[in-house]
């Protein structure tokens, strides 16, 4: 496996989560907001997603034991980071990425209607 993905996968949710927050905070969404799209994206209840914000599980573990991922997941569609979301060729690059997108759409003020597929 190619050692740039890895470290990816190897990334902890914990360190990731508060970023997510920050960055949506700033642009006044809250950390609610942000659950809620985690939520309807793994299927983890707001208790488990609370440890899993201040635990150890990486990126790979985090995906792995997800609950029931949403499958409107498979409607995010469009560019985060300069790459392609539905182009991404790894399965779990493509579901991290998804969570970026949703992440991304939020930040930028869209409806939550919206960013939920309904």
């Amino acid at each position: 496996m190619d050692k740039k993905l890895e470290r990816v996968f190897r990334m902890s949710f914990a360190r990731v989560y508060p970023l997510y927050v920050q960055k949506v905070e700033k642009k006044g969404r809250t950390k609610q907001e942000v659950d809620t799209v985690l939520r309807w994206l793994t299927g983890y209840s707001a208790p488990q997603l609370k440890r899993l914000s201040s635990g150890d599980a990486d990126l790979k573990t985090f995906f792995a034991d997800a609950p029931k991922l949403n499958v409107k997941a498979k409607q995010v569609t469009g560019v985060v980071c300069g790459v392609r979301v539905e182009d991404v060729p790894d399965p779990l690059m493509r579901k991290i990425r998804v969570m970026d997108k949703l992440i991304d759409e939020l930040a930028k003020g869209k409806a939550m209607e919206t960013i939920l597929r309904e």
